[in-house]
């Protein structure tokens, strides 16, 4: 018993750190600038299964379908930040949300909420690494916990948009559309360099 609550923190803290909630939290408002109340709550619920659903699956067969299709954590570098680079110019370059129904708009809880902001290659990783170290069920149990944490921040979402006001929340999202653009920028600079140091 001791030595699973010393694995569920070991593996706990680094979890922590690559998730990073409230890091997120600015680029959530941006995304989702002109939904209501309602919609950026079902955005969030859609966002966290989302992740939830990922991060199993990942420590479940992970290791395998990499080994099966040859694939490598610097490739999902490049994918994830040329996926989160074209969402960020996107966004940045044309008017936002124009004409996207309800559903759509939700649907940015999958992608890029979801997948990869919380659960990307920055999670993904230490998953991979941690249960290699650790107890699986520790590993398990303290990612379900930072996914706790994160939709208790998240949740304030709806609180943070009511302060910011409509031109607080255009102007935060504009900020946070080009912090979007740097960690994808960051996030294929990492996997070309991994790339090019295994040649």
């Amino acid at each position: 018993m001791v030595d699973f609550f010393r694995d569920l923190l070991l593996s706990f803290i680094p979890l922590l750190i690559a998730m990073d909630a409230v890091g997120t939290l600015p680029i959530l408002l941006g995304l989702s600038e002109t939904m209501t109340a309602k919609q950026r709550t079902r955005m969030v619920r859609l966002a966290m299964i989302t992740a939830l659903g990922l991060g199993l699956g990942f420590i479940a067969l992970g290791k395998i379908v990499f080994l099966l299709l040859g694939i490598e954590v610097a490739d999902f570098l490049v994918a994830g930040g040329l996926i989160l680079f074209i969402l960020a110019a996107r966004e940045l370059l044309t008017e936002r949300m124009a004409g996207r129904g309800e559903v759509d708009k939700e649907m940015i809880g999958v992608v890029p909420l979801g997948i990869p902001l919380i659960v990307g290659p920055a999670v993904l990783t230490p998953l991979l690494l941690l249960i290699d170290l650790y107890f699986t069920g520790a590993v398990v149990l303290s990612f379900i916990i930072n996914l706790a944490i994160a939709w208790l921040i998240f949740s304030q979402g709806n609180r943070i948009a009511n302060i910011l006001g409509r031109s607080g929340l255009r102007a935060a999202s504009k900020i946070a559309m080009l912090l979007l653009a740097a960690i994808a920028v960051m996030m294929i600079r990492e996997g070309v360099t991994e790339i090019l140091t295994a040649l």
